[in-house]
This record gives C-alpha cells, sequence and structure tokens, in this order.
C-alpha cells in the first residue's frame, strides 16, 4: 500500500479521448468542488431515474465484495462506496485526483485498513494487488485518458473480470440534463457521445457496442434504467 503522500498527475498526450471531442476539458474536480459535489450526491436534488442508478450501483457492490475483499476505488470522491463497506473490507484503497475529497474521506473513515490518496488514475503510486478495481457513477465517463486509467486497473486487480466500470447509458440524457440543471450547471451542448455544461463539465454515456469497441471483452449488465455495470 502507499504512502499518504499527495502526488500531481496530467493526463497522458495521445490516451484515448472524447471520440468526436479532442478539446481540452476542464479537470472534473476543478468543477467539483466540495459545494456541488455534495449537492449532487443529495437525493432532493436527484432525479428518480438517477436515484435508482445509484441505489443499484451500491447494492451490487455490496453483493459483489466477499469479507476481506481488496478494493481499489479509482477517482473515489469522499470515499462513499469505500466506507460503506468498510466493516467487510481488507486493505483497500481510495484515488482522487482532489485534495480536498481526499480530505473529507480521511477524515470519514473509521478503520485503519482504508487509504486515501491524492493520485493520478493513470499512474497509481502503488505496488500492491486487489480483488478488485472499481471506478463508480460514471466518473470513468468523465476522464479523458480513459485507456491509460483501464491499464492502471487491469495492474492492479489483474483477475479477469475484476475491473468493474459503472456507466450512463444514452437513456440517461434527459435524468442528467434535469440533475445537471439542479446544480446551476445547465446542459449547453448534446452529442451521441456527452453532454458539456455550461461550467465546462463533459460527461459521458456509452451504447454496449461502443463499450466493448473502448474496453474489449467485457460483461456487461443494465444498472436501473441509465446506466450499464461492466465487469472486464
Amino acid at each position: 500500500m502507499p504512502n499518504d503522500t499527495p502526488i500531481a498527475g496530467q493526463n497522458r498526450p495521445g490516451e484515448d479521448r472524447t471520440d468526436d471531442d479532442r478539446a481540452a476539458r476542464p479537470a472534473a474536480d476543478d468543477l467539483y468542488g466540495d459545494d456541488l459535489l455534495a449537492r449532487a450526491l443529495d437525493p432532493a436534488c436527484q432525479p428518480a431515474a438517477i436515484r435508482a442508478f445509484l441505489a443499484e450501483e451500491s447494492t451490487r457492490l455490496a453483493r459483489l465484495t466477499p469479507q476481506g475483499a481488496r478494493v481499489v476505488d479509482f477517482g473515489c470522491g469522499y470515499g462513499r462506496h469505500l466506507l460503506a463497506l468498510a466493516a467487510r473490507l481488507g486493505p483497500s484503497l481510495g484515488i482522487d485526483r482532489a485534495p480536498h475529497h481526499i480530505i473529507r474521506a480521511k477524515a470519514e473513515r473509521a478503520t485503519s485498513s482504508l487509504q486515501f490518496l491524492v493520485a493520478d488514475a493513470t499512474a497509481v503510486p502503488c505496488s500492491a494487488s486487489f480483488d478488485f478495481a472499481i471506478c463508480m457513477t460514471n466518473t470513468w465517463g468523465t476522464m479523458e485518458a480513459r485507456a491509460a486509467v483501464l491499464h492502471e486497473m487491469r495492474r492492479l486487480s489483474p483477475a479477469p473480470r475484476s475491473r468493474i466500470l459503472s456507466v450512463y447509458s444514452p437513456s440517461s440524457i434527459e435524468p442528467r440534463r434535469a440533475w445537471y440543471g439542479q446544480l446551476g450547471q445547465e446542459v449547453i451542448e448534446e452529442t451521441d457521445h456527452f453532454l458539456r455544461t455550461s461550467g465546462g463539465f463533459v460527461t459521458e454515456h456509452f451504447t454496449p457496442q461502443r463499450l466493448r469497441a473502448l474496453v474489449g471483452d467485457c460483461e456487461i449488465v443494465a444498472t436501473g434504467a441509465v446506466g450499464y455495470w461492466v465487469r472486464l
């Protein structure tokens, strides 16, 4: 497991970016300050379809992880997924680029088996192996260097079908429009692959065909009415 030493990280040039949008975009952590992320996670701000997606995502994750499982969470935010499973997890790690997210995650942990680290998801300073590598709540759909992130997920969790992505489907577009509008992030551009908000936030959605083209062999299961659970 790594030391709690913050490191800087940037997306690697030339890595997988949005298929039809190569322009630079702000890092999600630059937009998801403490107040915005907290409001996004408030059920009162979430359309019913988004609440159902998040609830099913958490249920699937709980069913996936046996007692003592070691999990690394890419883009962990406040660490909510690991914190919810803390009683059953073995040594586990949450990483996020945003220092303010990691500070809060560390403040809320109640066990030394969970570590949280400021790190670049394309170059995680860790040599340990984990039973599962997860990237939840469409976090992968906000990342530009997706191929490099998948490489790190495979490195840290090498067993087949132990890497989990939770992503949005195209049917999520209207609920996400409403959700982002509640957060003051009006959608100003919509394509077959992404939504862009007035604050510069770019969040993607995926068909099964596009997912397989991006990640290769995988299992895809619908999550609620607006997303997919992907095991690779």
